[in-house]
């Protein structure tokens, strides 16, 4: 199986700015400051890294460093019109420049808990906002006595993706312009019944992502996917073509980097919080009106899961490291094995640190 890796790694500044070319009475246009996250995700060449498994821990120094100016500073005095996306912009420069990280794929900046930019290998900026609605639902096509065939409801979660215009560099489509196109779809979804709005009747994820996008495309023609939340742990995307649903899981477990130099903290066994994503694709089954389901990838994967959740992880025969990238190599492997259509595993040490591994390659890797 031909596998492509990412390597990610992120970090946090706290800074000061002011949009000086959004209109006076814009929130934004005032002094203010945010707790920004930015992360880097890229394709490092063999022999990057001062040891084979240390690339995560490597790219995270050097992301951290490039950082440094930004935090605790007033963004103007180093990026002229700071927004994410210049920003973001401005981190991927300098990385490459000054801290040598090559074949970037994606840098990432989040300024609030609800909004960010990402900006691809291409240099489109895919700016994103985050909303959440109350309702009710219920599948009517599942088999008889499973869960989401009874009434039960979520507290949704729902990402619009939007793409950046390459021509207008120094300006970010508005949060607020898509908070308006928002705003009368949350009066439809928020405290309802799924079932009983019009092209709700089976109201899965990935029919949700779907009617969204119906819904939405035509009112914003740069949007780019649209990612729905059913839970905290599972989802769905769609980007007006092909659907992908996720399943996240955590585990507790010890490791050590067989391949780091004697006296490295990392040789010694020590341990991680894992938060692990399985990413799989398929088509859309008609009747069940989902891709897969949630509930057949937990059961499925469960052995696999069993297998390195509280565990040593370098007692594992076959697992060659204990580096993000080895460990999610490692799950894919055996999960396509009992889940066909598994084709992306994202492992993450720390919060987006870690290793992305997958069958598909990169070039269109939705930041989930």
């Amino acid at each position: 199986m031909n596998t492509a890796t990412l390597y990610a790694a992120s970090a946090g500044f706290e800074s000061a700015c002011q949009i000086p070319m959004l209109a006076l009475n814009h929130r934004s246009h005032g002094l203010h400051g945010h707790s920004y996250f930015a992360t880097v995700r890229a394709q490092l060449p063999a022999g990057w890294a001062p040891f084979p498994g240390g690339e995560v821990e490597e790219l995270r120094r050097r992301l951290e460093a490039c950082v440094a100016p930004l935090d605790h500073a007033l963004l103007n005095r180093v990026v002229e019109q700071p927004t994410d996306e210049n920003i973001a912009r401005w981190i991927r420069e300098r990385l490459q420049a000054e801290f040598d990280v090559q074949g970037i794929q994606q840098i990432g900046v989040q300024s609030t808990q609800h909004s960010g930019v990402d900006l691809d290998a291409s240099g489109q900026a895919h700016v994103w906002r985050r909303y959440r609605f109350q309702a009710a639902h219920q599948l009517p096509n599942v088999p008889l006595g499973h869960k989401c065939g009874r009434m039960h409801g979520h507290g949704f979660e729902v990402i619009l993706h939007a793409n950046q215009d390459l021509g207008e560099r120094d300006l970010s489509i508005d949060y607020d312009h898509l908070d308006e196109i928002w705003a009368p779809l949350h009066m439809v979804l928020n405290y309802q019944c799924l079932n009983q709005i019009e092209g709700l009747h089976n109201p899965t994820s990935e029919v949700i992502s779907a009617w969204l996008w119906q819904r939405i495309k035509p009112q914003l023609p740069e949007l780019s996917w649209v990612t729905v939340y059913e839970t905290g742990s599972c989802g769905a995307n769609f980007d007006g073509r092909n659907y992908r649903i996720w399943k996240e899981l955590t585990l507790d477990s010890a490791i050590q980097l067989k391949r780091a130099p004697e006296g490295h903290v990392l040789r010694g066994i020590h341990g991680h919080t894992y938060t692990l994503r399985l990413h799989l694709g398929a088509e859309l089954d008609e009747v069940a009106g989902w891709t897969v389901d949630f509930g057949d990838v937990k059961t499925l994967f469960d052995p696999i899961f069993k297998a390195i959740d509280h565990r040593p992880l370098f007692e594992i025969a076959d697992l060659p490291d204990g580096d993000a990238a080895s460990l999610s190599a490692w799950v894919l492997a055996k999960g396509r094995v009992v889940l066909p259509h598994l084709d992306r595993v994202d492992m993450y040490e720390t919060r987006g640190s870690g290793a992305i591994v997958s069958a598909v390659g990169i070039d269109e890797l939705i930041p989930v």
